[in-house]
Parts: C-alpha cells; sequence; structure tokens
C-alpha cells in the first residue's frame, strides 16, 4: 500500500460514520462593522497609491480642472456615454473598433464603487464607465471615483454590484512579473492609472 492510499483509507475510515445525504449546513461569513470613525477615503487612497498609481482627492467644483491636468497635451481621449464631466476634445464612444481605441491615448471613466480595504476599484460598465474594451486598451485611465462610492471591504462591494453587469476590478496599472520577478506594466491594459477622488 503507497503513502496516498494509506492516507486515503484513514480519511475514509474517519469519515465512515458521516451522514452525506443530510445538507451541510454552512455558516455565513462573519462580518466586521466598520468602524465610524475610520477615514475610508484616506484608506482607499493611501491603499490605491500602494499600486504605484496616481491618486489626487479634489472638490466636485475642482473636478474638471483635476481631470484636465490629469490629461497629456494633446492626448487623444476617449469617454463612455454618461460621463458625468464634459473633457473638452474628447471622443465619446460609440463602439469604436479596437483599432480606434488602440490610437486613443487615455481614457475618462467614473467607477461603481471603490474599496477602502484593498485600493480596489470596480466598475460594472454602466453610465459614466462604458464598456469593458475603452477601459482597457488606452494607455492612461483616469477613473474618478466619489468619496459615497467607497467602501469598507469586499463583501460591501459585492452587496452594491450586481452579479448580472459584467464586472471588472482594477487593482493599479495593468501588471505582469516574468520569471525573473521583473514587473512589466501595461500588458493586460492600461500602464497608468490616475484616480481622482471626489470629496
Amino acid at each position: 500500500m503507497s503513502a496516498r492510499d494509506e492516507i486515503l483509507a484513514r480519511v475514509r475510515s474517519a469519515l465512515a460514520d458521516v451522514d452525506r445525504s443530510a445538507p451541510t449546513e454552512v455558516p455565513p461569513a462573519p462580518r466586521r462593522t466598520p468602524d465610524p470613525a475610520a477615514d475610508l477615503v484616506g484608506l482607499f487612497a493611501e491603499r490605491v497609491a500602494d499600486y504605484r498609481a496616481v491618486v489626487e482627492r479634489c472638490a466636485e467644483a475642482d473636478l474638471p480642472a483635476a481631470v484636465a491636468a490629469a490629461l497629456p497635451a494633446g492626448a487623444g481621449v476617449v469617454v463612455p456615454v454618461g460621463l458625468g464631466v464634459d473633457v473638452p476634445g474628447a471622443v465619446v464612444d460609440d463602439g469604436l473598433s479596437a483599432r480606434d481605441l488602440d490610437r486613443i491615448d487615455a481614457v475618462v471613466t467614473e467607477a461603481r464603487v471603490g474599496i477602502a480595504e484593498t485600493g480596489t476599484i470596480v466598475l460594472d460598465h454602466g453610465p459614466g464607465q462604458g464598456r469593458r474594451a475603452i477601459s482597457l486598451v488606452p494607455d492612461l485611465h483616469v477613473c474618478i471615483v466619489r468619496a459615497d462610492q467607497v467602501v469598507a471591504d469586499v463583501p460591501d462591494a459585492v452587496d452594491l454590484l450586481d452579479p448580472t453587469h459584467p464586472l471588472t476590478w482594477i487593482s493599479g496599472p495593468s501588471a505582469t512579473s516574468d520569471i525573473e520577478l521583473d514587473r512589466v506594466e501595461g500588458v493586460h491594459g492600461p500602464r497608468t492609472l490616475h484616480v481622482i477622488v471626489v470629496d
């Protein structure tokens, strides 16, 4: 008898008196109650910056200027239908082809939710967020997250999301590492993520 067979025999023996026909009750995962005094927006900004993303905070009145400053001079910019900010000179996505998107330098979108604990931004591709392709092809993604969209953790975010919508979870610029752990950015999406948190 091999060591594997011996271990499996012990497991089977230990489980011999278990009634497998009865449904197994799985207790709900414990949920933490967020500290009402916690600065979720500050934590979110700190965690996003940990991913090598650019993070800035501004007031609603300063948002158009912050978006304009985040975009390189002369850059081709695409925006989704329903974006709540005017971006002069931007092309509104009306189903641009991959080839057209590849010629565009930057995209400006809004977010659906921001997660403080992980520094993750989630897009559900509703109004102001556009289809997934526009958030993945251009090299710079400027993403607007409003303070009231920031939640404490992933379970809180999941509670707000519709699982029937396509979801894009963004934790920093697109990056990968080779076998020698040399980090390469921009392989699977934007090389640069610029997050504007609106207080």
